[in-house]
């Protein structure tokens, strides 16, 4: 099977009746030749039913042989992946397992699934978690579970409307709440309020990469230093509102947008100066940093690890930035493939007890020629 999916083998290579699961890799694929599933949805052997029962693109009827299948786990397995229009019959299906598998099915009819949701045999909690087309009634039911993690995976589904993102956003736990924060329509004042509660929690959250640029205007003049920081971290701020964020008091902020692209060297320099370690390594990795500043960043003290390791791994840094990074083991590796890196430099890696440095000094395109000669065997 592995060289059916790396494409060491061709339809024309596989012999269905001696390798089954080759055979199936390759319809899996798109690669197998038409008569295979066929035969395949009637071969002896149940596990490997069970493994054509997943792959897409089946012809109907060999869905509809898989769905009468006497094993009931390939009727599962189909149930759970077919696109087929079978899994209406199979919501019907006696055995609460397959019943299940339709409910996660995401191209179930909507109707099949409500006929699920009443059936007090199956538990459809996690189930339904991700459809987005349920009525809002069932959302709330289904959201008002005991079990914080069911609550959090409806809580971020965009398919729960503006009541329920306010049950759910005066959730007691955490997670939930943050959940309620990922949702992609949350209202921007409650998400405000969500992420003063939990300012160290958050990640770039959709509504925010979605904010139109008046509604980032508004939220970078939040009074909430975690709102502010929300919207540094987006990397297609207009100019004005990434210049003020860049001159905010808190290092948070600045620190998120420290970064971003078009930002002025003056501007990046006044970061280290009001802010210093604290944004040291962000200021480092600004794809426009020049030279002259990440060697400015090389000799701020105290020093920081990671400003040393974003130098050496940055396309602009000079051979003068390169060299205190050598002495970092972190950034020593890095900095010894910098084709930026004094020649002579890089010929005294080639003897480093670390063999990932002296690696990495081979390989460099600085390297001098004559002594690249002299590694070739």
């Amino acid at each position: 099977m592995p060289l059916a999916y790396r494409g060491t083998l061709t339809a024309a290579d596989v012999d269905v009746m001696s390798w089954p699961y080759a055979a199936i890799a390759l319809i899996d694929e798109g690669r197998g030749l038409p008569e295979w599933p066929r035969f395949l949805a009637a071969h002896p052997d149940a596990e490997i039913r069970w493994k054509l029962a997943s792959c897409p693109g089946l012809p109907p009827d060999v869905v509809d042989l898989l769905a009468a299948d006497p094993d009931v786990e390939v009727v599962e397995e189909v149930a759970r992946w077919t696109e087929s229009p079978v899994t209406a019959r199979l919501a019907r299906h006696p055995d609460p397992r397959v019943r299940i598998a339709v409910a996660f099915n995401p191209t179930t009819p909507l109707e099949a699934v409500l006929a699920l949701a009443e059936d007090p045999e199956l538990p459809l909690r996690w189930a339904l978690s991700e459809r987005t087309d349920l009525p809002q009634a069932l959302y709330a039911r289904l959201a008002d579970d005991p079990n914080d993690r069911v609550r959090a995976a409806y809580a971020r589904n965009p398919g729960i409307g503006p009541a329920l993102i306010h049950v759910l956003a005066a959730d007691p736990e955490i997670q939930v709440r943050r959940a309620v924060a990922e949702h992609p329509h949350v209202p921007l004042d409650l998400l405000a309020e969500l992420v003063v509660d939990d300012r160290a929690a958050w990640n770039p959250l959709p509504r925010i990469s979605a904010a139109t640029p008046a509604e980032l205007a508004e939220l970078a003049g939040s009074p909430h230093t975690a709102v502010r920081m929300l919207v540094a971290q987006r990397r297609d701020l207009p100019a004005e509102l990434r210049d003020a964020l860049a001159v905010d008091t808190d290092a948070s902020v600045v620190r998120a947008v420290a970064p971003h692209p078009g930002l002025s060297e003056e501007l990046l320099r006044a970061m280290v100066a009001r802010h210093g370690v604290q944004v040291l390594s962000r200021v480092a990795a600004n794809p426009d940093a020049s030279g002259s500043l990440l060697e400015f960043v090389t000799r701020h003290r105290p020093g920081v690890r990671n400003a040393l390791k974003e130098v050496a791994e940055h396309p602009r840094a000079t051979g003068p930035a390169l060299l205190p990074c050598l002495a970092d083991r972190t950034a020593r590796p890095p900095a010894a493939a910098h084709p930026a890196l004094p020649p002579e430099v890089i010929t005294g890696l080639l003897a480093d007890e670390d063999r990932r440095v002296a690696k990495e000094a081979a390989g460099n395109p600085s390297l001098p020629r004559a002594v690249m000669v002299e590694l070739v065997p």
